[in-house]
């Protein structure tokens, strides 16, 4: 009997990023990122395609380059990091056509679990000045933040939403083999 040998794929963090967009007043989009963040990808040889996916974010570590914003989005009226500061996804990997997959899987915030899929596309292999093998992966996808526990919410006094529910996903992923 045969088995297929595993290959650990670890997240680059140095030519990574995870960033997120969401509608301040509907009128206007505000973009900020995650600095601390490490996961990767456990594939059968160099097939993506069934990899195991997981991930873990720091929730302390957002950045919207403006501090007071950062504090209240730590905040229990946010993410709470105090109390939990990571949110975690782990997921499947499957190959749809070309370059370009889904990554299906159960995202944790603030211990709210719920299935999300995401679309990726792979950007290559290549192997850097160092020897290493690295592929790309950019990973892009939509949530609803109240589906997560994050449910602050003010309206102006004309009616408008302050933070809009939909929240844009943008991971710009390198990983290098194990």
């Amino acid at each position: 009997m045969t088995t297929s040998a595993k290959t650990t794929w670890n997240i680059d963090p140095m030519h990574s990023e995870v960033q997120f967009k969401v509608k301040h007043l509907v009128i206007s989009t505000v973009t900020g990122a995650f600095k601390s963040f490490e996961g990767g990808l456990e594939t059968t040889e160099d097939n993506f395609d069934g990899a195991n996916a997981s991930f873990s974010i720091a929730t302390a570590s957002i950045d919207t380059n403006v501090t007071d914003r950062d504090a209240h989005l730590k905040s229990a009226e946010f993410f709470d990091s105090e109390n939990h500061p990571n949110m975690t996804f782990k997921g499947v990997l499957k190959h749809t056509s070309g370059d370009d997959y889904k990554l299906v899987g159960d995202l944790t915030i603030k211990d709210t679990t719920k299935q999300i899929e995401l679309t990726v596309e792979h950007g290559g292999i290549m192997v850097d000045g160092y020897g290493q093998t690295k592929a790309g992966f950019e990973i892009t996808g939509n949530i609803n933040r109240k589906d997560f526990g994050l449910t602050w919410s003010m309206v102006t006094e004309a009616g408008g939403v302050v933070v809009g529910d939909n929240v844009k996903l943008l991971l710009n992923v390198q990983l290098t083999k194990g």
